[in-house]
């Protein structure tokens, strides 16, 4: 059970996601704390994505889930006939680094921040993106799972 106080775990990761690549996280809380357990549905929804694997991406979804993207919001069953396709294809297609900001647990609630690095080739078109990610947590009797979230991102500025 989550405590009542507020738990945080601070972690970096560099993670590349692609068809032949896993996400790893390297995180600073104990592998039994709960915000280790919130971090780990995370990672297993990226790397159910990156897989192609809607079953497991789909079971981590609490079923009241909503999807923030691109200016739109949809239910679950919404982002399974819509958004999902195309974000696993997506995902397949293009490596994207993802470096965890923050986790926190507050009770039964969890949010998990990242931001990301996304670079390749998508249907013939150049990607080079910067992106940011909240995802929130509850915790149910089956365990944590992702019950809303927001997906940001910006073309990269090129250096100079």
């Amino acid at each position: 059970m989550a405590s009542t106080s507020q738990i945080e775990a601070q972690a970096a990761l560099s993670s590349t996601t692609s068809p032949s690549a896993t996400t790893l996280i390297s995180v600073s809380a104990p592998s039994g704390s709960d915000s280790a357990a919130a971090i780990g549905v995370v990672e297993r929804f990226h790397q159910a994505l990156a897989a192609g694997d809607s079953a497991t991406a789909l079971s981590l979804l609490a079923p009241n889930a909503v999807i923030l993207e691109s200016g739109n919001l949809e239910t679950l069953a919404e982002y399974r006939k819509h958004h999902l396709p195309a974000d696993i294809t997506f995902a397949r297609a293009v490596p994207s680094t993802r470096e965890l900001v923050r986790a926190v647990v507050q009770g039964n609630a969890a949010w998990v921040t990242s931001t990301s690095t996304t670079r390749g080739t998508y249907r013939d078109r150049a990607v080079d993106s910067a992106g940011a990610e909240l995802m929130v947590l509850t915790l149910e009797p089956d365990g944590w799972r992702i019950s809303a979230v927001h997906w940001s991102s910006k073309a990269r500025r090129p250096a100079r």
